[in-house]
């Protein structure tokens, strides 16, 4: 019996050095799978200023698995067969955000790949008891910058309220507020976006460390991330009350300071001190009962795990690889249509416009003219396929480039199937544009669709050959720039036999 008693101990801990090494042979090999979107991630964290709060991320999590250690030594790993079915649907996101191009999907897949090794290779006892640190691992994940054009007109009507309760007389133009001190535009770096993120990141955290109740949980981060969005719209107030009273100079000087990191901090404080009183997580709580977790299992060898984990997640990239191109050949050049009606102008533009469409393998611009005096401008991009920086549809491609002048201010009316936006320039000068986008025959306005539309011709084998034609117009009167516009397409006729001739489809 006494010998029995004393051999447990080490088959336990044997069975857990190889369960841990397997884990990491296998985590190893996923990141060597997968190294272009592990690096990618990377990059982002350390260049875009949105997510470098992920770079503490890794970290957080280590400390977290850190004070779940107590438990976890009760509890005994192993290799569990349905983990591999976490880690497959890892791998097929990842495909098919390769496929369409969607980075959010490639690097989420990643996580979900190495969550499914660790549920693969340390079974469901281990796996629940660590469920919070493999959830918090998807804010790794560079995500939420959709969110800002939304947040953009949120803290300009938030800034509006103020303005009007303080007795400041300003008008609302999409995302430009006009004061009698000067003309202001709530734009991407004020849109409060890089502080959710990071709120939403940081509550989660709290909310999980401080609460054990899921109402208070809940209330707590949606509290935080509300008080984010309210707070962002009171230092754009105060700044253009600094404007104001004060001088534009001194404003931009507030808004820089204030706009740091101090004022995230300052915030994180306020809601950490009105959440106080609530904390119903006492700090020698038991994060988990190993008890519980503790259920009779049937093992499975990791031997045999390890290996399969490793080539579920290679699937993808393989598939990808041998992915062949199903794109037909594009014209040698690329010409701007004759209109009827119109005829091509040479009149300059109020404000120098041409959109951004980085790596398009013809991208030519034109201006057209009417009779009765209306000009639009026709631009039209064109792509063999697309691939990583070499999209229809992504940040910086479009009607407004990553560099420009140009800024977005609202939505604007458009055919069902096109897009259409109000942009402003310095002056300020207004255009509006009606964006159409052709994926393997397919037209749409919709960038969801056109990364769906682009998913399909990958995986299936399609014709790749992509186009956007835009046609914009200055809005020198209300609806003047759609009126010119709508009888420019009209004169134009259907887009999709543009976007055929100007990919060489026939």
């Amino acid at each position: 019996m006494s010998m029995a008693a004393a051999a447990h101990p080490r088959r336990d801990a044997s069975g857990c050095r190889t369960s841990l090494t397997g884990l990491g042979i296998v985590a190893a090999a996923i990141l060597l799978l997968f190294a272009r979107d592990a690096a990618d991630m990377v990059l982002i964290w350390w260049t875009a200023s949105t997510f470098q709060h992920c770079l503490f991320v890794p970290f957080l999590i280590g400390w977290l698995v850190q004070q779940r250690l107590p438990g976890l030594r009760q509890l005994e790993p192993y290799a569990w067969t349905p983990g591999l079915l976490w880690l497959a649907a890892g791998s097929f996101a990842w495909l098919l955000g390769d496929a369409a191009g969607v980075a959010l999907f490639r690097h989420a897949g990643l996580i979900v790949v190495l969550q499914g090794a660790v549920i693969a290779l340390l079974g469901p006892g281990v796996s629940r008891a660590l469920t919070f640190p493999l959830f918090y691992a998807f804010f790794m994940v560079p995500f939420g910058e959709e969110v800002v054009p939304t947040l953009q007109i949120v803290t300009a009507h938030i800034s509006m309220i103020l303005l009007g309760v303080a007795g400041i007389p300003a008008h609302m133009d999409g995302v430009f507020i006009t004061t009698p001190t000067g003309y202001f535009e709530v734009a991407e770096a004020c849109s409060g976006a890089k502080f959710l993120i990071a709120m939403a990141a940081y509550s989660v955290l709290v909310g999980n460390v401080c609460f054990r109740s899921w109402r208070r949980r809940t209330v707590f981060v949606g509290s935080a991330l509300a008080l984010s969005i309210l707070a962002n719209g009171v230092r754009a107030f105060a700044t253009i009350l600094v404007a104001h009273f004060v001088s534009v100079e001194m404003a931009m000087g507030f808004d820089h300071v204030v706009f740091g990191w101090i004022f995230f901090g300052i915030i994180m404080t306020i809601v950490m001190v009105a959440a106080w009183p609530f904390f119903d997580r006492k700090p020698n709580d038991a994060w988990f009962d190993p008890a519980a977790l503790s259920v009779p299992f049937t093992r499975t060898a990791a031997s045999w795990i390890a290996p399969a984990a490793i080539a579920i997640a290679a699937i993808s990239p393989v598939w990808a690889s041998l992915m062949t191109s199903g794109s037909g050949d594009l014209p040698t050049s690329v010409s701007l249509p004759q209109v009827p009606g119109w005829s091509r102008t040479v009149s300059p533009q109020a404000y120098p416009w041409q959109p951004h469409f980085r790596g398009a393998d013809h991208l030519l611009a034109g201006r057209y003219a009417d009779k009765s005096g209306r000009v639009v401008d026709l631009a039209i991009a064109v792509y063999a396929r697309q691939q990583d920086g070499r999209e229809l549809v992504g940040f910086g491609q479009g009607a407004v480039g990553p560099d420009s002048e140009w800024a977005w201010t609202e939505p604007a009316p458009a055919p069902a199937n096109g897009h259409g936006e109000r942009i402003t320039a310095p002056g300020p000068v207004v255009r509006d544009v009606m964006s159409f986008y052709s994926v393997d025959g397919f037209v749409t306005g919709s960038a969801g669709k056109v990364k769906l539309q682009t998913l399909k011709a990958r995986l299936l084998g399609h014709d790749q050959r992509a186009v956007a034609i835009l046609v914009s117009a200055e809005d020198k009167e209300r609806q003047s720039a759609q009126a010119a516009m709508t009888a420019f397409l009209r004169d134009l006729g259907p887009v999709k036999e543009l976007a055929d001739a100007s990919a060489g489809i026939r």
